[in-house]
């Protein structure tokens, strides 16, 4: 009876174990991590069409943050056609989810110019316009470069620009980072385990 009951304790124990170990698992990420390494997010701008906003206007939202211009010819529209496709994918799995396309060209991009432009992708974006010193304030609180170039004889000319998409929790901490030829699949796993661990 004392070797059953030993071998009784011990199994409980490998159980245990096996149940504890199952728990600590670490969650597989596919986007990159970049918690406790970029600041939260917080600015005061335009809302495109709109007064302003500020980053506690989307408190309890998951916020996809994109920096970009309307006269973008490839990148940007390529990018928020890919984020339209993670929002109508990851369905309410992620719970609330707000993109905002901050425009590095608020010379050219006006308000109602810039509302236009990402509500053709998605009537739920929400455009940003800041004046030069706040798009470069928020720009250099995340890292992003921006620079005009190719200026044209006709006054034309185009922006380079990070593509790098910046993803905050709902508390505005920031989460993750993508980009532009991140797979739709990442972000709907991601997105939707980020909500699951609120």
């Amino acid at each position: 009876m004392p070797m059953i009951r030993h071998l009784f304790r011990l199994a409980v124990l490998v159980l245990g174990l096996a149940l504890l170990s199952a728990c600590q698992q670490k969650q597989v990420w596919h986007l990159h991590k970049v918690a406790h390494l970029l600041p939260d997010l917080d600015f005061t701008m335009q809302q495109a069409g709109g007064g302003d906003v500020s980053a506690s206007d989307f408190r309890g939202k998951t916020v996809l943050l994109y920096f970009g211009y309307t006269h973008c010819p490839d990148i940007c529209p390529t990018t928020l056609a890919r984020l339209r496709a993670v929002k109508q994918a990851v369905g309410d799995r992620a719970g609330p989810l707000q993109v905002l396309f901050v425009t590095v060209d608020p010379a050219r991009d006006t308000s109602s110019e810039l509302a236009a432009y990402v509500q053709a992708f998605d009537p739920s974006f929400i455009g940003l316009r800041g004046t030069p010193k706040q798009t470069a304030a928020l720009a250099r609180r995340y890292r992003v470069s921006f620079t005009r170039q190719n200026d044209e004889p006709d006054g034309g000319y185009t922006m380079s620009h990070s593509s790098a998409i910046f993803i905050f929790d709902g508390q505005g901490k920031a989460r993750l980072l993508a980009n532009e030829d991140s797979p739709v699949a990442d972000f709907v796993a991601d997105l939707s385990q980020l909500h699951d661990r609120r």
